[in-house]
This record gives C-alpha cells, structure tokens and sequence, in this order.
C-alpha cells in the first residue's frame, strides 16, 4: 500500500498556516525573505529589473510608492541605486511585523520613508512610478478595480505602474501543465510534498490570482492603454504600464 500523504499546518521555512488562513502577520515577517525566495522563481531578478526600470521614470524630487513593501528590500534597493537623487520612496504595508523589518532594513536610508496602512486606505500624492511585486493577488478582487483606479490617477504624465502577479492560465490545460511545473519548481527548493499542500490548503480564499487578460482588463479599464509584459515565467508575469 502506498503511502499516504498528510497534509498539515506546516508550510516550510518555519512558517505554520491553517486550512483557508494564510497570513502575513505574526512571525511571518522574520522569515518572509528566505520563504518568498524559494517560492517565487527570480524574486531577486524581479527586483534588479525594477531597479534598471526605475532609471527610466524617477529623477530629482520624484516620489515612487511600493505597495506592500513586506520586509523593504526593493525600496532599499531603490534608495541606494538613486541615493544621488532627491528622490523620496515610500513603502507600504498593513502588517505591523512588516514594518518592523523594513524600518529595521531602511533605517540608515533618508529617502525610504515606510507607512503602515490599507493600500485602499492611501492618499496617494502625485508620483513618478509606483511598484506592486506580488501584492494585488492578495487584495479581495472586488476592490481591486478601486486600487488600479487610484493608482491610475496618483501617477503623473508619463508615469510608470510596474505590476508583477502570479497568474492563473488561459484555460484548464494549460492551467494542469503549470501547477505541475510549478509543484516540480518547490520540490527542487527542498519543500516536502507535506508542506507544498499545506501552504496550498493555506492560501485557499486569501491568494486569489487573476488570467494575464484579467490584469490587463483592469489596467485598461482604469485608464491605461500602453503596457507591456517585461517578465514571464510559468505562472508568474510583470507588466510595465505608461500612464
């Protein structure tokens, strides 16, 4: 008889999450940046390209917003590719163990400034570029056409929105062949069958991705018309729009 897997609250990396209940609060925060890593193929890549992208829309007194900034690395790597401008970056995130890191990691950094609030909460002043990394995925989709709204009219002309989502496939083959890759991809980082099933069974109601088309679809009907994809792999895709 073959044996049975078990699926329990363990989902790696020290992080431990109920049926249906993932969670960024609690001690996540401290072992955020190594999960995340080993999670997502080229998160580090992710962020060196954003940094490249950013030389393009931010010059002196631009202000650049990250929404869901998490633990702060990529706004401390934006701070320290500018640190020669008078450019003002400003994370945000609603988890209180979030904040804690990044003004830990920020805090030698006078341009990065990190606010604790609701992404739908903001008011957002003009600004040059704003960056969601993995982030709308997790805002309920009922209010997701609210938030690309508002980022649509924060951005001044000109201004850039960097998106990257993981995403959900065109139809339900395409969708089998990549949760297979993807499987393959976190047995390869080291995580047990058990703990890629209970970090599944985790996300159940809380990661809500959207198709390549649905992105698109909000980011048009919010008013943007030039975008483009600058990075896909499986089931994750950047997009770069223009206001």
């Amino acid at each position: 008889m073959k044996n049975k897997i078990e699926t329990n609250k363990d989902t790696g990396d020290s992080i431990v999450a109920d049926n249906a209940s993932w969670t960024f609060s609690g001690d996540v925060a401290k072992h955020f940046d190594n999960h995340v890593n080993k999670s997502v193929p080229f998160y580090k890549e992710g962020h060196d390209l954003i940094a490249k992208l950013s030389d393009f829309y931010l010059d002196a007194d631009s202000i650049c917003y990250e929404l869901g900034c998490s633990t702060g690395k990529l706004c401390k790597t934006l701070a320290e590719r500018h640190i020669n401008k008078a450019i003002n970056i400003i994370g945000i995130d609603k988890e209180k163990g979030m904040i804690v890191e990044a003004n830990n990691r920020c805090q030698n950094n006078s341009n990065v400034k990190i606010i604790n609030s609701d992404l739908l909460e903001m008011e957002y002043n003009n600004c040059d570029m704003i960056i969601s990394y993995y982030t709308v995925q997790f805002i309920a989709p009922k209010h997701r056409q609210q938030l690309f709204d508002q980022i649509y009219q924060a951005l001044n002309w000109g201004g850039a929105f960097v998106l990257f989502e993981k995403v959900r496939a065109s139809d339900a083959r395409f969708q089998d062949v990549i949760n297979s890759l993807y499987n393959d991809f976190k047995l390869d980082q080291g995580y047990t069958p058990n703990e890629i099933m209970a970090k599944s069974r985790s996300l159940k109601g809380v990661l809500e991705p959207f198709s390549s088309r649905g992105n698109l679809d909000l980011m048009v009907r919010a008013g943007f018309v030039d975008i483009l994809t600058i990075f896909k792999y499986m089931c994750f895709e950047g997009f770069l729009a223009i206001k």
